[in-house]
């Protein structure tokens, strides 16, 4: 095996797996940008992955079929991932409780919330399987592209490439528009933000929303891609790399981007490490604990010189300093 089959069979494979990670990222960079902490993300990918596959069941049984059945389930996902955000706003904003607690109770509540209704549904701990899946595709034009089409645009998901554009559209508004400016002041300084006519809890809610969406639709693409089905370990650990990538790239869009596809290519290693000459006589068990070995040492790297908003994790009470 050459380096170019090498190549082809890593990166396009390290793209597809930061997909989840990056939207997922992204989310908690909202909420977090805005002063809240959300170690919920976890629990919010559960429940996208969950809505999308019970979506997808659902049209598939009224017979429908094709993308539209894919869309309807990836914005219904967006929807309910927002909604589900709302308990863990309302905990932290509202009623000021201790944030850190209040993300891991959304944990347990999504992963406890979606096993019952499977149970309930389908008698059984995982649901039946959708026809109706994310395929691979290669990008007209671009893969034609000598050297970099074969690697970057050949049997691609477009939902890889729509992560990453979203990656560059978030960090356009959060540091280029009066919204992003408003939602980081609120993190950076909220007493100062409110002195401006800023409705500080407003925005944190509208932070956490925005969290719920894009783990949601983060999940989503994770069971519409690689599972296929829902079951109470389809999203095991992916939240929580996917806060390692926003940490790891200190807070920017841009920087949670770049480490998102620093573990994605980590879990493709663990994925393709056996077909890889170097890596094919390493223990396939080392491989897949690879990922979340590289996350640890990551952050314990980095993450003392990562500077998050000063006000994240401080609850705002108007008219305090």
């Amino acid at each position: 095996m050459d380096i170019m089959q090498i190549l082809g069979l890593v990166i396009p494979a390290a793209i597809f797996a930061a997909a989840p990670l990056i939207l997922t990222a992204l989310g908690g960079l909202f909420s977090e940008r805005a002063g809240v902490v959300n170690i919920g993300l976890e629990g919010l990918m559960v429940m996208g992955a969950f809505t999308a596959i019970i979506t997808t069941l659902t049209l598939e049984g009224m017979g429908m079929g094709g993308p539209v059945v894919i869309l309807l389930a990836l914005v219904i996902s967006i929807l309910i991932g927002s909604l589900f955000s709302l308990f863990h706003a309302v905990a932290s904003i509202t009623f000021r409780a201790d944030q850190i607690v209040s993300g891991v109770a959304l944990n347990f509540l999504a992963v406890g919330l979606t096993v019952f209704i499977v149970r309930l549904l389908y008698n059984k701990g995982q649901t039946d399987y959708i026809s109706n899946r994310i395929y691979r595709m290669d990008v007209p034009l671009l893969s034609d592209i000598p050297f970099i089409g074969p690697l970057f645009f050949s049997s691609a998901y477009m939902t890889s490439y729509v992560a990453i554009l979203l990656a560059v559209i978030v960090y356009f508004v959060i540091f280029y528009t009066p919204f992003g400016l408003r939602l980081r002041s609120v993190g950076e300084h909220p007493m100062a933000a409110d002195t401006m006519g800023i409705n500080v809890n407003r925005m944190r809610y509208i932070g956490v929303m925005l969290s719920g969406a894009f783990a949601g639709l983060g999940g989503a693409v994770f069971a519409l891609t690689v599972t296929g089905n829902f079951s109470g370990t389809t999203i095991v650990g992916q939240g929580f790399m996917a806060l390692a990538a926003l940490i790891f790239g200190k807070w920017n869009p841009l920087g949670a981007l770049g480490a998102a596809l620093f573990f994605g290519l980590a879990q493709a290693l663990s994925i393709t490490g056996q077909q890889i000459p170097l890596l094919s006589d390493v223990p396939p068990v080392f491989l897949l604990i690879a990922p979340y070995v590289l996350t640890i040492l990551a952050l314990a790297g980095f993450v003392g010189r990562a500077e998050g908003p000063k006000a994240i994790g401080k609850p705002y009470i108007k008219g305090s300093r």
